[in-house]
């Protein structure tokens, strides 16, 4: 069992345990050789009783270039591919396109990233919000804690706490007719959804966004259940274990051919064409410096003083730390809009106020549940923080945006 495999580098807690901390490297790297508190080497040399009944291949070239190009690549069969980074930055382009039309055939990917690629958010229609995402020593990482449920009560334990570097990072917007909440945890009161399952075509995509979760500090601290469970959702096939995004060796040559400035190099004739042209225009704009006519005064325009006034008055209110006093005038803002532009009554935020407001704004009405709640616990509050007046400046926009 994957579990009793795990529990046989308990030696290693010990070590790190009698190490000073000032010789632990507590850096989130998720290196596959990487025995440090937040190296994925225990994931990484378990994978084998993970997937015991599956074949696995670890991956040691770009996953672009496997699939594309690889010949011993056998498409006919079904592959679940695994990656756990600190993001997904470094797909290019053409991998994530690969990846996409990968799973679209009937295979599935499971990510583990703290971001992920834009290009991947707008294709599979999700978007992520991180209240931690300032956050980066080490010292800082240490306080944040959190509790992560997944919902199958199949399983023995569902509940699994976690006590250091869990950032409050969640799936914010994502298709309900395609996408399926696999797992949550709590942030300010509100279970979010930390680990999602989205349909694509005939196969799936399954998004964790708490990668520290498979790193071997938890993994050696009674969280190995965790990462077993997780992986649980993958259905059975070949797995693609993906170590380090590595570049593309074909992408790259790709991109050099389609190069405008090597492709004149390469012939004398507009290599010397390109030389005279740019020559040219240096002395163009050498002779030409000097203006010829006078120079035609600037008349400023009058300036908006009630702009102005407003500026002042917000800054005074940041600089001052008077958050709450923004959160009271957002919230003002937002009713007053929601008066004159939908024509509701909002001197009372009930059940038939959020459903009446959902269903003339076009918002579903999860949605406007969660930012009418908001607004209610916000308005009792004495002090707010900068990062809930962020939070409710965004959900507002997105809101009246829709």
């Amino acid at each position: 069992m994957v579990l009793q495999h795990i529990k046989k580098y308990a030696p290693l807690l010990l070590l790190l345990a009698f190490i000073s901390c000032n010789k632990t490297d507590w850096n989130e790297n998720f290196k596959e050789k990487e025995k440090s508190p937040f190296g994925n080497y225990i994931a990484y040399h378990e994978v084998e009783n993970l997937f015991k009944d599956q074949e696995v291949t670890l991956l040691k070239e770009n996953i672009y270039d496997y699939l594309e190009f690889n010949a011993d690549f056998d498409s006919l069969k079904k592959h679940n591919y695994v990656c756990i980074k600190h993001s997904g930055y470094k797909y290019t382009n053409n991998g994530t396109t690969a990846l996409l039309d990968f799973v679209s055939k009937g295979n599935n990917v499971f990510l583990a990233f703290n971001s992920f690629k834009d290009t991947l958010k707008s294709s599979l229609k999700f978007t992520t919000n991180n209240l931690d995402d300032k956050v980066f020593s080490v010292k800082d990482l240490k306080k944040l804690k959190g509790t992560f449920e997944l919902n199958n009560n199949n399983f023995s334990k569902t509940s699994f706490s976690f006590d250091r570097n869990i950032r409050r990072n969640y799936f914010l917007q994502y298709d309900e007719n395609t996408t399926s909440v696999l797992g949550t945890f709590e942030v300010d009161g509100e279970k979010v959804p930390n680990f999602i399952k989205i349909h694509h075509g005939k196969g799936a995509f399954y998004l964790h966004i708490q990668p520290i979760a498979f790193t071997n500090y938890y993994l050696l601290n009674n969280n190995e259940e965790y990462m077993a469970n997780v992986f649980s959702y993958l259905p059975n096939a070949d797995v693609i274990w993906d170590t380090h995004i590595k570049s593309s060796k074909h992408a790259d040559k790709k991109e050099d051919n389609s190069n405008v400035f090597k492709f004149f190099l390469e012939h004398p004739t507009l290599t010397w064409f390109l030389f005279v042209s740019l020559m040219g225009l240096l002395l163009f704009m050498l002779f030409n410096a000097r203006r010829k006519q006078r120079a035609i005064p600037i008349i400023e325009p009058l300036k908006n003083s009630t702009v102005e006034f407003t500026q002042t008055i917000a800054n005074l209110y940041l600089k001052e730390q008077d958050h709450k006093n923004l959160v009271d005038k957002k919230i003002a803002y937002f009713l007053e809009k929601v008066r004159s532009k939908y024509l509701l009554d909002t001197s009372n935020l009930n059940t038939d106020f959020i459903e009446k407001l959902a269903a003339k704004s076009g918002n579903d009405l999860q949605r406007t549940k969660y930012l009418v709640n908001s607004i209610i616990t916000l308005n009792k509050k004495t002090e707010c923080l900068e990062e809930e007046l962020v939070v409710l400046h965004k959900m507002i926009e997105n809101f009246l945006n829709n």
